[in-house]
């Protein structure tokens, strides 16, 4: 048998120079990337605009052109990363972005941190999470936001139909909350459901008891129920490009004016199987405190399969 493969690759000296490459692959991905580089990026640079050390930074290492070419490299050089399988269930993350503004006249910063765990069993899928936001405009407090959510979910990836059921907490200086609790329950429908593209459509109900600052009286404490919708999205090109959304719509029974409205989405580009660059956009708005915030920042994820 080995005598027949030996001759059958000595006949297909193309398919024997594939097969023999593939073993390095990695190593001559990066070689070239490394190369790449070094030859186009740093020294193809010219014409510094200024000796301003940020436009230096800037034109050397992170013009628009060259970022597009490394991007295209990235995209169609690697292979597919890990994602949940039979052999693997489990899911750690741990993702840090911002945005810095430095200004003669004025300074602000924002700092967003999330870190997650999931658990993918054929049945039964259940995932945490925490973040904080911490910002500052002028040197003074903007952000100190603090979030946690745990979720189930029931028959997920064994019917279209599923049962999701859900914890959250969060207090938040920018959305004027110092504490909010909702816990509740309800159905979601599978539109699509493939590894690579997958949309879903929740309803259900929850109850919330909250401390909020209202505009109006002041300290506002109370309870009530809300109807909660979520439109959740994702999408990955070979597990390098990902995208990730939630969209939740949560009126509340008493009043339709009573309102919560949350989105969050996230753009992955995976350098390795741990290691993405990662960029968010998150926007909260609560009808009752007349508050809301709009988070753009970009930076590091940390994510490993087990």
């Amino acid at each position: 048998m080995a005598n027949n493969k030996a001759k059958y690759l000595s006949h297909q000296p193309l398919l024997w120079i594939s097969l023999k490459m593939s073993h390095y692959s990695h190593f001559i991905y990066y070689y070239f990337l490394i190369s790449f580089y070094f030859l186009y990026f740093v020294r193809g640079s010219r014409g510094i605009p200024s000796n301003n050390p940020i436009n230096i930074i800037q034109h050397k290492f992170f013009p628009m052109d060259k970022i597009a070419c490394l991007f295209f490299l990235l995209v169609c050089g690697h292979e597919a990363f890990s994602q949940f399988n039979d052999s693997t269930h489990r899911r750690f993350s741990f993702a840090s972005t911002g945005t810095v503004n430095q200004t003669e006249d004025a300074s602000s910063f924002v700092s967003n941190n999330l870190i997650s765990y999931e658990v993918n069993q054929k049945k039964l899928n259940f995932n945490t999470a925490a973040g904080w936001v911490y910002g500052q405009q002028q040197k003074k407090l903007s952000n100190n936001d603090f979030s946690a959510v745990a979720n189930l979910n029931y028959l997920k990836d064994v019917k279209r139909l599923y049962y999701w059921g859900l914890f959250f907490f969060d207090k938040s200086y920018s959305l004027k909350v110092n504490y909010r609790f909702q816990a509740g329950a309800g159905i979601a429908y599978s539109v699509l459901n493939k590894p690579d593209l997958n949309l879903s459509l929740s309803d259900g109900f929850v109850y919330e008891s909250s401390d909020l600052i209202d505009p109006a009286i002041g300290k506002d404490v109370y309870q009530t129920v809300r109807n909660s919708f979520r439109l959740k999205f994702h999408w990955a090109y070979k597990d390098i490009l990902v995208f990730d959304a939630a969209e939740f719509y949560q009126p509340s029974l008493a009043s339709f004016k009573d309102y919560l409205l949350k989105s969050n989405n996230n753009l992955s580009i995976r350098l390795n199987k741990w290691l993405a660059i990662n960029a968010s956009v998150a926007y909260n708005k609560i009808s009752r405190t007349e508050r809301e915030n709009l988070l753009i920042t970009y930076g590091l994820k940390v994510e490993k399969y087990f």
